[in-house]
């Protein structure tokens, strides 16, 4: 039954708002809030019923009901400071105070046009798919309209260097600038599965930047965050957010898609999910998570001969189980990493994830660490938000003796990518760095980080036992060398070079002598 009020109509069955001939575009969840105040205006409503009612119990701020209620009160011509309509009771909630009639029937009804009815829903492409919207400028100033489109212009750009990723041009996802949309009905309009959207507020020589995540098919919040700094270089400010936000949101997304891949029955599944659930099981980093993903990855290359990041992912696993010394038949099982490898970047050229992973292999199982450095700065240039090409980048320079310069790409990566799932990785390439450059104290530091996060990863028990040796510090290096010998009882000073490709004489020195001082066999 519909609404009267004033010169409004609000029709709950047609979910429209109109004032005359007019009908007032507001969002679904702008409707919700103002037919729920309509439906219950005899009693005043709870800041928890409204959230119960609209956000049916998701977790959402105070600030984002508020907004919510501005926006009802612009829709039908109400303020915060008139409140003609909606009256705030201190410390109770909202009430609709306005005269309301219902009536049966809101008149004839227009039809829709052929145009409208010609128009289906575009079907989802077979990966993952992103629009990014126009960010709304909260600022009251015209000018940083500009600000605001180059921001999301560069988001645009950065996410289409993403081949695993389908990306909807700026020239589609601007057509609702200005417009009060509904992220599902603009995610059926352009076909995507994931909406970006954002706003920009100015304050004095400060700029916030805010960003949230959205899945379009059900309306789910996956991510949210600000981004801030001055406006003293703006166009440097727009790079870093660009960045930040980019490197926030990818790894967001492999999860959705991840979480998404293990709700699909298992006799559907395709290549890509294949793919997505070897990546489950790979971020966990275990032996027994490895065993699982490997075959994973097989399968999607069943599925996709040509599917260089799976061949690129399957190389990886090959390298993680000879790093962690858990391979059966080492010769096999370097040959089949190095075949998985040139595999994929044969096929991945412009695959910036098959050239970090392959390329990474490759210098493990080849030695050429030239080569494979050339792959992963290719890598960075096809894609510069990846956080894998930085610090698996950072490790190539690491066996080159650049331990500097493989700190700032290990460091790049994890400002990247704060909440990566392969954080462990980093931190472990910063202590191996920090060792090297006989820092002993960093090196035990970082390598005690990511032993927290995942103690079965050799390298950290290899440089927590040679720095504390290193810094006389033996009890805490005799422990280290305990878990290092369960971890891997193979491993001998005479095979530190097999075991860990690094260029420098110096280096091997430095290892070796640190491994010996907590007592690995000779």
């Amino acid at each position: 039954m519909p609404f009267a009020f004033e010169n409004y109509l609000l029709d709950p069955d047609r979910r429209e708002l109109t004032r005359g001939s007019e009908v007032i575009s507001i969002g679904p969840q702008v409707f919700d809030l103002l037919l729920y105040l309509l439906r219950n205006r005899d009693h005043v409503a709870s800041k928890d019923d409204l959230f119960e009612a609209v956000w049916e119990g998701r977790i959402v701020s105070e600030s984002t009901l508020t907004s919510h209620i501005n926006a009802v009160r612009k829709a039908i011509g109400d303020t915060g400071a008139e409140q003609r309509l909606i009256r705030t009771v201190a410390r109770k909630g909202l009430r609709f105070v306005g005269e309301v009639r219902e009536e049966t029937s809101s008149g004839p009804r227009a039809e829709p046009s052929d145009a409208t009815d010609a128009a289906p829903a575009l079907v989802l492409p077979d990966k993952p798919s992103i629009a990014a919207l126009p960010f709304h400028n909260l600022s009251g100033d015209p000018e940083q309209e500009y600000f605001a489109d180059g921001v999301v212009e560069d988001i645009t750009a950065a996410l289409s260097r993403m081949r695993w990723l389908f990306v909807v041009a700026r020239n589609s996802s601007f057509t609702y600038k200005g417009r009060v949309v509904d992220v599902k009905q603009v995610g059926r309009e352009l076909g995507v599965r994931y909406i970006l959207e954002g706003s920009v507020r100015k304050a004095s020589n400060r700029i916030r930047i805010t960003g949230q995540l959205i899945d379009a098919t059900t309306g789910a919040h996956i991510w949210a965050d600000r981004f801030e700094g001055t406006l003293d270089d703006i166009f440097d400010l727009q790079d870093q957010i660009t960045t930040s936000v980019v490197g926030a949101i990818s790894p967001e997304l492999e999860r959705a898609e991840i979480d998404r891949a293990k709700r699909k029955p298992t006799e559907n599944l395709d290549g890509y999910d294949f793919y997505l659930r070897g990546m489950a099981h790979f971020h966990r980093g275990t032996r027994d998570a490895i065993d699982e993903a490997l075959p994973l990855f097989y399968e999607a290359i069943r599925h996709d001969p040509d599917y260089a990041s799976a061949y690129g992912m399957a190389a990886w696993c090959h390298f993680w189980r000879k790093i962690n010394g858990w391979m059966t038949d080492r010769t096999a099982e370097m040959t089949e990493g190095a075949r998985l490898a040139r595999r994929a970047v044969e096929l991945g050229q412009d695959d910036a994830v098959a050239l970090t992973r392959g390329g990474h292999a490759l210098g493990h199982f080849g030695g050429d660490l030239d080569s494979c450095m050339a792959l992963l700065d290719r890598a960075l240039v096809l894609n510069p938000n990846l956080s894998a090409a930085w610090y698996l980048g950072g490790y190539q320079r690491v066996a080159r003796g650049q331990q500097d310069a493989a700190i700032e790409y290990f460091s790049r990566a994890m400002r990247l990518s704060p909440l990566d799932p392969e954080m462990v990785r980093m931190e472990a390439g910063t202590a191996l760095a920090h060792l090297l450059a006989r820092r002993f104290d960093d090196a035990s530091s970082w390598a005690g980080k990511a032993f927290s996060r995942l103690p079965s990863f050799l390298l950290t028990s290899v440089v927590i036992a040679a720095s504390h040796a290193l810094a006389d510090q033996m009890d805490e290096a005799q422990q280290a060398m305990q878990r290092l010998r369960r971890l891997d009882p193979a491993l001998r000073i005479s095979n530190l070079k097999d075991w860990l490709p690094l260029k420098r004489l110096e280096d091997r020195a430095t290892l070796a002598e640190g491994l010996g001082k907590a007592g690995l066999p000779a």
